[in-house]
């Protein structure tokens, strides 16, 4: 079972067994605190991804269906922890944005809902668009999320004043080309501009993307 998998990955290292034991939530505070963290940091980053989108963390619906308090906690972090991983890969949230997204959940995670969002989903964008995520996108963001260290069991609220460039490095984190992105006007702007830049799952259970919805293409 994938989150059992992630469980076992948590309770692994030092932050992962900090996470399960304390077990914080992002929050609406959560957000407040990063909008404090200076310039240039993750903090930063992650506070103009979503203030300039409007996003509150409060608005992502509760993780159900899961008996083991642990292992609920642990598809609660993933859900929650979706919107860093987009200020960290640069990631807008168009639907493209959103799918690229997705591979690297799966990627990291292992969890089908990912693989199958980001499978059947492409769909709905033009044939220009869904040629680009699937040639170039796709591609991209797979060797993305596998080159990246476990990001599940990183203890993010501890790192928001550290700087981004610093930590995606740390992590082998790499932001994502504004190229793919560049014609959905929705980059985002303050990690795009980031010069140290390097070149959870849907459904039921873990659910992820968007707090109110991807913008088309």
């Amino acid at each position: 079972m994938a989150l059992e998998r992630i469980r076992q990955q948590m309770r692994g290292c030092a932050e992962g067994r900090a996470l399960l034991e304390e077990r914080p939530r992002v929050t609406d505070a959560t957000l407040e605190a990063a909008e404090l963290c200076g310039r240039g940091t993750f903090g930063a980053a992650y506070a103009h991804f979503m203030r300039s989108r409007s996003f509150l963390p409060h608005e992502r619906p509760p993780v159900r269906f899961i008996d083991d308090p642990e292992l609920a906690y642990v598809a609660t972090r993933l859900r929650e922890v979706h919107d860093f991983w987009h200020a960290l890969f640069a990631l807008p949230t168009t639907v493209s944005g959103e799918l690229a997204l997705k591979v690297i959940e799966f990627s990291q995670t292992g969890l089908p809902m990912c693989l199958l969002a980001s499978l059947g989903a492409p769909i709905r964008l033009s044939p220009a668009r869904r040629s680009l995520l699937l040639s170039s996108i796709y591609p991209w963001v797979l060797g993305a999320g596998i080159r990246a260290v476990p990001l599940a069991g990183i203890f993010y609220e501890r790192r928001f004043g550290d700087d981004l460039s610093d930590l995606r490095l740390e992590w082998r984190i790499a932001a994502a080309p504004p190229r793919f992105f560049e014609k959905t006007g929705v980059v985002a702007a303050p990690i795009a501009a980031d010069s140290g830049s390097a070149g959870a799952g849907a459904g039921a259970v873990v659910g992820a993307g968007a707090g109110v919805g991807a913008t088309a293409s």
